[in-house]
């Protein structure tokens, strides 16, 4: 059987400006009238020839039925969005290559009683599951105006997860902490009638706290459903409340996915809790770089100012324009341009008001400029370097997929400036220690042996980094070796509390898997002279409860970003080999 001829051109998609709106008591399909429509051509994906489309003589009903309140918009995008999939795999499976692959953002959505409450200005009442509590233990003052409900269930349930030394019982602690200091002073008839969340000086919550007091009798839940199971007794109290109160807004908020699933089932309406993401789309994650516009000496040349430094031999430019406000400080910038000439690469270093300071990077891409032996291979290794070799840097943030050269850069600016410079002591080097398959046990020996087996990247960067001149003989590297293994030491994330660093050359890896509070623990260990550096892949997240948005190491990029002695790089492209560069874009 021959194939399918190859479509010629992609389908044509709906712009989002023509997408129908859906408002409250109205239908989100536009009306049409009933004279015959003639539509667009349409291409045939199969024989690539336009096929007329056929004449709608049936007028659609002007009024909603209660089905259409369903949100209709999202359905239609993605039927007209299929032929044009289509079209595009088949295009890039001829010649060009496949695009890069990335995973799916989140979107939090709320539900309708939420939205309806938002557009009346209502205040709504929360019930919390136990899951959002161990997750965010200052959950309770982040609703604003909003009132929050506490089931006795998830009281039970705080109870059963407080004892052990693990986070979520650390958290399970925290919270009953909290809730006993709310209540230490309150009646007993007051409690009912609500206590305010901005007792204990948390002003941005201005709601209520409500516990359950008494056995809701509200309508039941379907039967077939266990009712000694936590999850439908949480459920049983929102459907109660919301049949006691039917004026506001009750929604439920956890975590747990196949709850709110549920919850919806049952026409209840629930949400995820999603107020301890630092961003809605991580697209819109720092990168450090900006591209400059090809016109950028041509509108910020006037008056420019020019002079260099003597002592390092860097070069200093104060530009003034308009598009310097939409600079940070340690932010790099770059021109490249097509004639040939030598690209622009340069760091922001200082910023007033629309007058920028840049300063002209090192290029590391050089071999005289090598560190340990390591050169650039691409323009956002070269930024990468001039961030970790620069002193008054304490605080380097390194995003990037598999094999773009992170642990290999860290590693080795961490020998240069240890073993040639003395900046720093020594070299400490940590990770979460997450499973990618199953867990094999407890390992033996000390913290450092059982750290060792997590290090395999450590390990592999250590032999490219260890090849010394072959004069030197095999005692010669032999002893280069020991000599750089005395100055690395491994730790465990789980002993860092209390510690303080000084002078070290501290490398965090695998930072996507640490919680913004866990981040928090380790970026206050630096003492005098110390440098941090986080690596990780937030594509790459392996720890329950913990999305790109919500992960600590999106929090850190977020929350450093202008820091004047702080730096963030995205690295884009891979350089550990052909093979894994294709298998990241096609797998």
């Amino acid at each position: 059987m021959p194939l399918p001829k190859i479509p010629t051109k992609p389908a044509t998609l709906l712009p989002v400006s023509d997408y129908p709106k859906a408002e409250p008591g109205k239908s989100p399909v536009r009306a049409v009238s009933a004279a015959p429509v003639e539509a667009d051509p349409v291409e045939d994906l199969i024989s690539g020839k336009a096929v007329p489309a056929a004449k709608s003589t049936r007028a659609r009903k002007p009024k909603a039925t209660p089905l259409a309140a369903v949100p209709v918009p999202q359905a239609a995008p993605e039927r007209a969005a299929k032929p044009e999939t289509v079209a595009k795999l088949r295009e890039t499976d001829i010649g060009a290559p496949h695009p890069v692959k990335h995973k799916p953002v989140e979107v939090n959505v709320k539900s309708s009683a939420s939205r309806k409450a938002d557009k009346a200005g209502a205040t709504k009442v929360f019930v919390l599951d136990t899951n959002v509590l161990m997750h965010d233990p200052t959950c309770l003052f982040r609703f604003e105006e909003h009132d929050v409900y506490l089931p006795m269930m998830t009281l039970e349930e705080l109870d059963d997860h407080k004892k052990g030394m693990s986070e979520v019982a650390r958290n399970a602690r925290q919270v009953s902490r909290t809730l006993d200091a709310l209540i230490a002073d309150i009646d007993d008839d007051a409690i009912e009638a609500g206590i305010e969340l901005a007792k204990l000086g948390n002003k941005d919550a201005k709601g209520r706290l409500f516990f359950q007091t008494k056995l809701q009798n509200g309508p039941a839940l379907p039967e077939g459903l266990p009712t000694g199971k936590a999850d439908n007794q949480i459920l049983g109290v929102v459907k109660a409340l919301a049949a006691e109160q039917p004026q506001r807004a009750i929604v439920l908020v956890s975590k747990d996915i196949n709850m709110r699933i549920k919850a919806r089932a049952l026409g209840l309406p629930a949400e995820d809790y999603f107020n301890d993401h630092v961003l809605e789309d991580t697209d819109l994650l720092y990168s450090g770089i900006n591209q400059l516009p090809e016109d950028f000496w041509d509108t910020h040349a006037k008056n420019m100012e020019s002079w260099q430094d003597t002592r390092n031999g860097t070069t200093f430019y104060r530009v003034t324009g308009p598009f310097i406000p939409s600079l940070l400080v340690n932010q790099f910038v770059y021109l490249e341009q097509n004639g040939g000439e030598a690209p622009f690469y340069a760091q922001v270093k200082e910023i007033n008001g629309k007058t920028a300071v840049l300063q002209v990077l090192r290029d590391y891409t050089h071999a005289k400029n090598s560190v340990w032996g390591i050169t650039a291979r691409n323009r956002e290794q070269n930024f990468a370097l001039n961030l970790l070799m620069n002193p008054e840097c304490d605080f380097v943030t390194l995003l990037g997929q598999a094999g773009t050269g992170k642990t290999l850069l860290a590693l080795a600016a961490g020998l240069a400036q240890v073993l040639e410079t003395k900046l720093y002591n020594e070299i400490i080097v940590t990770r979460v220690t997450v499973p990618v398959g199953e867990d094999i046990g407890f390992l033996p020996g000390t913290e450092e042996e059982k750290m060792s087996p997590w290090m395999g990247a450590f390990d592999d960067n250590l032999e490219v980094l260890n090849k010394s001149d072959n004069d030197a003989g095999d005692w010669g590297r032999a002893a280069t070796q020991d000599l750089i293994r005395s100055r690395i030491k491994i730790k465990s994330l789980n002993f860092m509390r209390g510690r303080t660093f000084v002078n070290k050359f501290l490398i965090i890896d695998e930072a996507q898997n640490l919680t913004p509070k866990q981040m928090k623990t380790l970026v206050t260990r630096a003492g005098p002279g110390t440098k941090i550096l986080c690596l990780g892949n937030i594509a790459q997240i392996d720890t329950p409860y913990l999305t790109e948005g919500s992960s600590g190491l999106t929090y850190v990029v977020d929350r450093f970003k202008g820091w004047s002695h702080s730096g963030h790089v995205t690295l884009a492209r891979g350089e550990r080999s052909r093979l894994a560069d294709h298998a990241s874009d096609v797998l």
